[in-house]
């Protein structure tokens, strides 16, 4: 007698789900290990050591430390919800200080929540081409986007004297990972306050008075 069609449905649901907690729990023991003790140091077996299961789970899972890496990268940035940036800058409403505003806020969740996987990303670039790719492709879209934000301003909008890589190189220099850590680990400030003051501070320094 054959099995029951629903059954069967529903141990291939089972499977499925048990794949998916597979993967986030490989993908969780690798960014505890990472984070704790840096991304060179971090095995494939401490991986799978950490997350209980077999070392051949993890090749098959993700290929290898490296792929493992690049989907955390991944996801992230989509933790910093890239669409909500978007949003608010094509409102019709968001003038120049609004936007600034947008990708300040963008910024500060980015490294709230994702700063631990940036941190990695760039010591493993040291080693690996292909995470040096990754970190420089993505400090290059950020430029990009502000490329097209301050280029679509009206003429006259930044700062006497400003042009616009100028003021993308002042907005770098600004926002940027190493002045978050510092503000919110070594000084106290809360994500809050790091925000508040990135967009106080570009439109000082970027927008005409």
């Amino acid at each position: 007698m054959s099995a029951d069609p629903g059954r069967r449905r529903y141990d291939s649901l089972r499977r499925s789900v048990q794949a998916q907690e597979t993967r986030a729990e490989i993908a969780r023991a690798a960014l505890r290990l990472f984070v704790a003790q840096g991304w060179a140091a971090t095995t494939v077996r401490d991986v799978a050591r950490e997350a209980g299961v077999s070392v051949p789970t993890v090749y098959a899972t993700y290929g290898n430390k490296t792929g493992l890496t690049m989907a955390l990268a991944d996801a992230g940035d989509l933790t910093a919800d890239p669409s909500q940036m978007v949003a608010e800058l094509e409102d019709p409403a968001a003038g120049p200080a609004r936007q600034l505003a947008a990708m300040a806020a963008y910024d500060r969740r980015l490294f709230e929540r994702a700063g631990g996987l940036i941190n990695l990303v760039r010591e493993a670039a040291r080693s690996e081409p292909a995470f040096a790719t990754t970190y420089g492709d993505a400090r290059r879209r950020g430029d990009e986007t502000r490329i097209r934000v301050f280029g679509s301003w009206p003429a006259g909008t930044l700062r006497d004297g400003l042009d616009v890589p100028t003021a993308v190189d002042i907005y770098a220099g600004m926002c940027n990972i190493d002045v978050y850590t510092t503000l919110a680990v070594e000084r106290g400030w809360s994500p809050d306050q790091i925000e508040r003051w990135w967009s106080e501070a570009l439109a000082r320094e970027l927008l005409k008075r």
